[in-house]
């Protein structure tokens, strides 16, 4: 709350609310969500709309093995988007001036709960742990091992059919909870640095994204930031650290850097600034941390600071998402000077 302003004068409150519109107007106003099948993908097509006037104009979709994958057909979903309602909602999106970007996510949660994702199912040899189930309280989430024998084959066809559905001109490959890396039980892994192979498998989208697809490509960044600006919530922890990895990615990533909880400040975001990176911070709820995040964010006076992301995480529906708070009012401070 804002008890005193000093004067200013005029001619620079105008220059300064100049610049804070020409920021808003350009600034990446996301927000994340699941895509599982056919109806959600339509549902989304429907409210773009509503969410072009609140101020959203990118919208990352997470679509994982949801989707019509014409290569590796095993390795769909059981429910999943056809290709004709990808092509469909990347029009819609075009209508509104939405970006679109699908979200693939890679090397950790190849399990959800007590199922295991079709890679790792089509494919046990994968997996990077295979003596642990999912039945383990242990377990968090599985990963893929990766230097499982064309692995990455399958993965970028993946990728490719996805990017190719929605016409994405950007792709989010995940990355983030990772805990399951460098095993002792896998042959090819035992004994080499965590944090050179998670290293290694971002170089290896990155090579096909960027370097093959020239799609800009994105990451989350809890496992690279390090454990002085982790443990901010039970989920971005510091379990397992990799941050040493920083150093061994390209700097053209968009690190996507989400914390959940309420903070004066967000040190991670000028520590990924200052490495380099592009930074799309991202926050949850409930809304005073949001809107702290966001406000933060806003402060920033560095062109490598894109936005705000809005994750949902499904605590809203899609059709309801232009009106759950966390989004709608975060989106209006970012659409006004």
């Amino acid at each position: 709350m804002y008890t005193h302003r000093p004067k200013i004068p005029l001619l620079f409150l105008m220059l300064g609310l100049f610049q804070a519109a020409a920021t808003n107007t350009n600034a990446w106003r996301g927000i994340h969500l699941w895509l599982d099948k056919d109806e959600s993908a339509r549902s989304l097509g429907q409210t773009l709309p509503a969410l072009a006037r609140i101020g959203v104009n990118t919208v990352v979709i997470e679509v994982n093995y949801s989707y019509e994958f014409k290569a590796h057909p095993d390795l769909r979903n059981r429910t999943f988007i056809r290709r004709e309602t990808a092509l469909a909602l990347a029009n819609d999106a075009a209508r509104n001036n939405i970006r679109l970007i699908p979200e693939f996510n890679c090397l950790g949660h190849q399990s959800f709960g007590k199922r295991v994702e079709p890679l790792l199912k089509v494919h046990p040899e994968f997996n990077e742990t295979p003596s642990l189930s999912v039945t383990n309280p242990s377990v968090y989430s599985l990963s893929w091992c990766p230097r499982a024998p064309d692995l990455n084959l399958i993965v970028t066809s993946l990728i490719d059919e996805i990017a190719d559905g929605f016409r994405a001109k950007a792709f989010h490959v995940g990355m983030d909870e990772v805990y399951l890396i460098g095993s002792d039980e896998c042959p090819r892994c035992q004994g080499k640095s965590p944090q050179q192979l998670f290293a290694d498998q971002v170089n290896a989208l990155h090579q096909h994204i960027v370097g093959k697809r020239k799609m800009e490509m994105l990451m989350w960044a809890d496992r690279i930031i390090g454990v002085k600006y982790q443990g901010q919530s039970k989920y971005d922890n510091e379990q397992n650290d990799l941050s040493p990895a920083i150093d061994l990615i390209p700097h053209n990533i968009i690190q996507c850097d989400w914390h959940y909880e309420w903070k004066k400040t967000y040190p991670s975001v000028e520590y990924l600034t200052g490495r380099g990176f592009r930074v799309w911070p991202g926050g949850f709820q409930p809304l005073g941390a949001t809107r702290a995040f966001s406000d933060f964010a806003r402060a920033q006076k560095n062109e490598k600071v894109l936005g705000y992301l809005a994750t949902t995480w499904n605590e809203t529906s899609i059709t309801n998402s232009p009106n759950w708070l966390p989004i709608r009012e975060v989106m209006r401070d970012w659409t006004r000077p």
